[in-house]
């Protein structure tokens, strides 16, 4: 079920959390909605401050509104306690209860951010928290400090978010290059055509989910190379 919106108004997220309920309850959040807040991007010195803000709205304060809404449903989600969790991914029901917010996502090149798959552990229930990061959240790139401020607020949300609710699995991926529109907003002097689409990182967000991976923070492009 489709519904275009704005993550950034409380109305929509509500709105959301209820279609999920009314489909039966949900087990996976994606927060994958982003804005720059420049575009082109610019040095700090020139950084707009509304702009700064809106991308803290969208980048982190929208994640952290969604999960609050939809806490009670993931707290009540058996997605790890009742079967594999490659058994719901693989689902082709259209109704299957994940939300995803959607934006096109862009980062910077690798700088070793992130790390492999590691062990499962099992789970007693409880549903998951998927937010897409970037690894200009954890290095430091030239006019990338706006963007990169607000997908190092969403990490820390995660961090602590991981902490407060252990019965949650809580991910934070950096999803590596893509060729997106929002990178070509950001950077539209560079040529962007050698870098993958994003569909191809799809495999690794859903290797988590297979794998039923411990919460933390992993760059996709080492949950892909594991999975060689």
């Amino acid at each position: 079920m489709a519904l275009p919106g704005d993550v950034t108004d409380a109305a929509h997220r509500a709105e959301l959390v209820a279609a999920a309920r009314g489909l039966g309850g949900l087990d996976l959040l994606v927060n994958n909605a982003s804005a720059l807040g420049a575009e082109p991007l610019v040095r700090l010195e020139e950084q707009p401050l509304d702009g700064l803000r809106a991308a803290l709205e969208v980048n982190a304060v929208a994640p952290l509104g969604l999960v609050q809404e939809a806490l009670p449903l993931l707290r009540a989600s058996s997605l790890f306690g009742r079967g594999s969790a490659s058994s719901r991914t693989g689902d082709s029901d259209d109704s299957s209860p994940y939300i995803g917010t959607e934006r096109s996502e862009s980062a910077r090149p690798a700088a070793g951010a992130g790390s492999g798959l590691a062990e499962a552990r099992p789970g007693a229930g409880g549903g998951a928290v998927l937010n897409i990061s970037s690894d200009a959240a954890a290095e430091a790139y030239a006019t990338w400090g706006g963007y990169g401020a607000a997908k190092a607020a969403l990490d820390q949300l995660s961090a602590v978010l991981a902490v407060e609710e252990p019965g949650l699995r809580v991910w934070w991926v950096d999803p590596g290059d893509m060729r997106t529109d929002l990178y070509a907003a950001a950077v539209p002097t560079d040529d962007d055509s050698a870098r993958p689409l994003p569909e191809t990182v799809v495999p690794a967000l859903l290797r988590l989910l297979d794998a039923a991976a411990p919460g933390g923070r992993y760059a996709a492009p080492d949950l892909l190379d594991g999975a060689r």
